[in-house]
């Protein structure tokens, strides 16, 4: 497979978080200072605590901007440590990540032709992500449940159930009724960490819903797959990716 990573035009920064104050505010040390940072997704990120995470950290040029940086990753790790695991938390980026590799023939299993790659195509009331020659994907970056080791010193907290499906169960849909016109359509579920493979909740009130609904697109010809990425301070690099259909099929 081509090693072709995306790398980022300045290295990110390391941070510690103290807070999550709001829903797009992070309280960040970085270098000496504490400053609020744009928390780039506005949803639940598994069920931790944030204080004393570390954190990588995008720093933007626009000196408008309220916030200076966007936190980009998390880790569970200590503070201290040297050489960190990275949970990648930035969703609007894990699509140039996933066009990245598409265009440079990377995820070339799942689809080919990435030269022809268009962005945010419009399918009923729905943008789905890309076009690729005859072939919608749709990209789902979930972090409402991290499948990842939670050691000892994170604090976690209990969390209600996550009920506000509308706008997936609407994509999917749109998705499905896309196959009317194109050949195949992809659910893509995007990590960027090492997911040994997405599940998604074994419990809850909604997961038959869910899951009925996921089943229903596939039995009418929706593929799903998932893909992994490494984040580092320098690039996001592809670990694996592979097709879930049967798995999610048997759910």
């Amino acid at each position: 497979m081509e090693n072709n990573p995306f790398v980022f035009e300045t290295p990110l920064v390391e941070g510690v978080i103290l807070k999550r104050r709001n829903r797009f505010i992070m309280e960040v040390e970085v270098e000496g200072e504490v400053c609020d940072c744009h928390c780039p997704t506005t949803g639940r990120i598994g069920n931790i605590v944030f204080q004393d995470i570390p954190c990588l950290l995008s720093k933007s040029n626009d000196k408008k901007r309220k916030t200076l940086y966007t936190v980009e990753a998390i880790s569970l790790d200590l503070p201290s440590k040297k050489n960190k695991s990275w949970i990648g938390i930035n969703q609007n980026a894990a699509n140039r990540y996933v066009e990245h590799f598409i265009k440079t023939g990377q995820l070339s299993d799942m689809v080919e032709n990435g030269h022809t790659i268009k962005r945010e195509q419009k399918v009923g009331n729905s943008k789905i992500d890309f076009l690729v020659n005859q072939t919608y994907i749709e990209v789902k970056t979930p972090l409402l449940q991290l499948q990842v080791e939670v050691k000892d010193h994170i604090n976690t907290k209990k969390v209600s159930e996550f009920n506000s499906f509308d706008r997936f169960i609407r994509h999917i849909g749109e998705l499905t009724e896309s196959l009317k016109e194109n050949e195949r359509a992809i659910l893509l579920s995007c990590f960027i960490y090492d997911n040994p493979g997405y599940t998604g909740s074994k419990k809850g009130k909604y997961r038959n819903y869910i899951k009925e609904s996921i089943q229903t697109s596939i039995r009418e010809g929706i593929e799903t797959w998932q893909v992994n990425f490494k984040i580092t301070p320098t690039e996001v690099s592809l670990i694996r990716y592979f097709e879930t259909t049967t798995d999610m099929e048997r759910l």
